[in-house]
């Protein structure tokens, strides 16, 4: 089974990458953001908790994401392989989803980062806030997103790369073309 990370700011393009990954390898796809706007949506208590660390702009606790990770993970069962989705975002998350993995005989096979300038990332966000109606796609929490991310969670990328898991990819350009470059790093993994 492959355990590929998707990494990359916010609008990097993950969710939609995972989605054509998810078609043409039938891997499944844990989108922590996905499971927290479940959580908010329903009303519950995560749901309340994370939804006030997210309209600041914030990362949600890692006991937290680790606590659902590990019970989505388990539900899944068999397959070909999971991608996961903005998870992990920080050095103790990629190490306690290490643990997670390793407690369950299995590893992250590859981190795949898909590098976009901040400039693109604006201009995808505020569209994708406009089609979407996602409250946090406005430009002020986007700016603080991006400020999280790259004081927080940016650093991740040398951890995997000492790990030796670390694939860079140019993440714009046509989609089907940001998709081949990724098909040919999980092919090789």
């Amino acid at each position: 089974m492959k355990n590929i990370v998707i990494f990359g700011a916010p609008g990097s393009g993950k969710g939609t990458q995972s989605d054509l990954l998810v078609e043409k390898y039938g891997f499944k796809h844990i989108s922590t953001g996905d499971v927290l706007r479940g959580e908010i949506k329903n009303g519950t208590e995560l749901g309340k908790t994370a939804k006030a660390y997210i309209d600041k702009g914030q990362l949600i606790p890692d006991s937290l994401m680790i606590d659902i990770l590990a019970t989505t993970y388990d539900a899944l069962g068999n397959c070909e392989g999971v991608i996961f989705d903005g998870f992990p975002r920080t050095i103790p998350q990629a190490e306690a989803l290490k643990e997670m993995l390793n407690e369950r005989n299995s590893e992250v096979s590859g981190m795949l980062e898909l590098q976009v300038p901040d400039e693109m990332l604006i201009e995808r966000l505020i569209n994708r806030g406009k089609t979407s109606g996602r409250a946090d796609d406005n430009e002020e929490t986007i700016k603080a997103r991006l400020e999280v991310y790259h004081n927080q969670t940016s650093p991740l990328a040398e951890w995997y790369e000492k790990e030796g898991k670390r694939h860079a990819i140019k993440g714009y350009g046509d989609i089907a073309e940001i998709n081949a470059r990724l098909c040919e790093v999980i092919d090789a993994l």
